[in-house]
């Protein structure tokens, strides 16, 4: 596919650029968008221009393809930030099958089970970084990891108490008093399949852009409904939020060089740079001059004498969204990145990120719960615009407003990503407007808390 190609088919009335000589490795895999955007023709789903014919057009599912619990989705591409949306989604049915059937070809995904156990539903939403080659590895991969990895343990899901071991054998007498005590319940078990399906999938990334000759990673933020649970795993700075008619509630946080500060302090590199945060980055002059500092550990800020061990380079630098772990990376956890090494140096940033999510639990048969009950998943583009509190306002007055309308989470979804576009005056709090790719899922809730999934 050619920059050519992509930017008269997404970037309506933009400059095409010069076209590049071929790399010498290609990809690890095609770009492509998320494969429910495609219709029956060769387009990637149905793109709304109607307000502003010149501006960058949000695309979204036809209105006859229907996405898991009639969940809406949209998009939109940057404005030539980059050559290609380095944002991927996915979404499906995950069907899970007894551990003993025994190892069989991998099927689709989508496509049902014969041997089915339990299932279940999924939706990801994946942002890639120095390109989009592990977002789009991480949307084909990641959903297999997690069915592999809930597969393994099905029997302990499914269970009242997990046992000690998945044999069933009772090794020692105290094994379920142990479990117990720990308060160890079915849905650790389900978090631990979650946290180790994002590990694995980052090695399958690392692999396949290794032996590619490609870089870069993504984050990730993936929301499974298993047995009356919602499971939201988050790595990076995307976010989830639930809405409801009176209520907002955060079901992920970011994760960037700023919020895990204390936790990469401790992987500090021993004289490679300073744990020590300053207003700005030090330079010779301030030798000797008393400047603000903070340790990890201090709420406050103080002053000290700057010596020359301070001015090595800081481990954060910059403030809010401009913060970088090491001067490189704006987020501190997500997948790939394996080849990545800090700006000026031989180190690899690798073992300062995490790969393992942060995992929020909501059950939906303890809700009541309403029509305009709602799950909001979105990349970042989103949230540098809107805050937790604007998007709820905006979902819970459109989805009053159109009550009937069957295709109102799709209408929803493109209504989301118009408020950052300034086509929805008075919405973007300053009339800020977002440059960044943005993918957005809205799931409903309701009535999906009594038809979990079960045997």
């Amino acid at each position: 596919m050619s920059a050519g190609w992509f930017r008269r088919r997404f970037l309506p009335g933009g400059p095409l650029p010069t076209p590049r000589p071929p790399g010498p490795r290609s990809s690890p895999v095609p770009y492509r968008r998320p494969r429910f955007l495609r219709g029956s023709g060769s387009g990637p789903g149905t793109a709304d221009t109607s307000r502003r014919p010149r501006s960058r057009p949000v695309h979204s599912p036809a209105r006859g393809r229907t996405l898991p619990w009639n969940a809406g989705y949209a998009e939109i591409i940057n404005a030539e930030k980059s050559e290609f949306n380095e944002d991927q989604a996915a979404c499906g049915k995950l069907c899970i099958r007894r551990s003993e059937l025994g190892a069989e070809e991998d099927q689709e995904w989508l496509n049902l089970c014969p041997e089915e156990f339990l299932t279940g539903h999924y939706w990801a939403l994946f942002d890639g970084h120095g390109g989009p080659a592990a977002a789009i590895l991480a949307a084909n991969t990641l959903h297999s990891c997690l069915r592999r990895q809930l597969e393994a343990v099905v029997e302990a899901v499914v269970a009242a108490q997990p046992p000690m071991h998945l044999s069933g054998h009772c090794v020692c007498p105290s094994d379920p008093q142990f479990v117990e005590e720990k308060g160890i319940r079915a849905e650790d078990v389900v978090i631990g399949a979650l946290e180790s399906a994002f590990q694995e999938c980052d090695e399958v990334i690392g692999r396949e852009l290794e032996a590619s000759g490609q870089a870069g990673g993504c984050t990730a933020l993936v929301a499974v409904s298993l047995q009356g649970k919602l499971y939201v795993a988050n790595a990076g700075d995307s976010r989830a939020i639930l809405v409801r008619r009176d209520e907002v509630r955060p079901l992920s946080f970011e994760f960037t060089p700023e919020t895990e500060r204390q936790r990469i302090q401790q992987l500090l590199l021993a004289g490679e740079f300073t744990r020590l945060e300053f207003p700005r980055r030090l330079k010779g002059d301030d030798l000797g001059q008393k400047v603000l500092f903070r340790d990890h550990h201090m709420s406050g800020w103080s002053y000290k004498c700057v010596e020359k061990s301070d001015l090595k380079y800081p481990l954060i630098h910059g403030q809010g969204r401009q913060a970088r772990l090491l001067g490189t990376l704006a987020v501190s956890r997500g997948l790939g990145d394996h080849q990545l090494r800090v700006l000026d140096t031989n180190i690899q940033l690798k073992p300062f990120l995490l790969t393992v999510p942060q995992v929020t639990v909501l059950e939906m048969d303890q809700l009541e719960l309403q029509e305009e009950d709602v799950v909001v998943m979105a990349t970042d583009g989103l949230w540098d615009v809107l805050s937790n509190e604007q998007v709820a306002r905006l979902v819970q007055s459109f989805l009053l407003r159109n009550r009937e309308d069957p295709h109102r989470f799709l209408e929803l979804a493109k209504m989301l990503i118009h408020s950052t576009q300034g086509m929805e005056s008075g919405h973007t709090g300053e009339g800020q407007m977002s440059y960044d790719d943005i993918s957005v899922f809205v799931i409903p809730l309701h009535a999906q808390g009594q038809r979990h999934s079960g045997h």
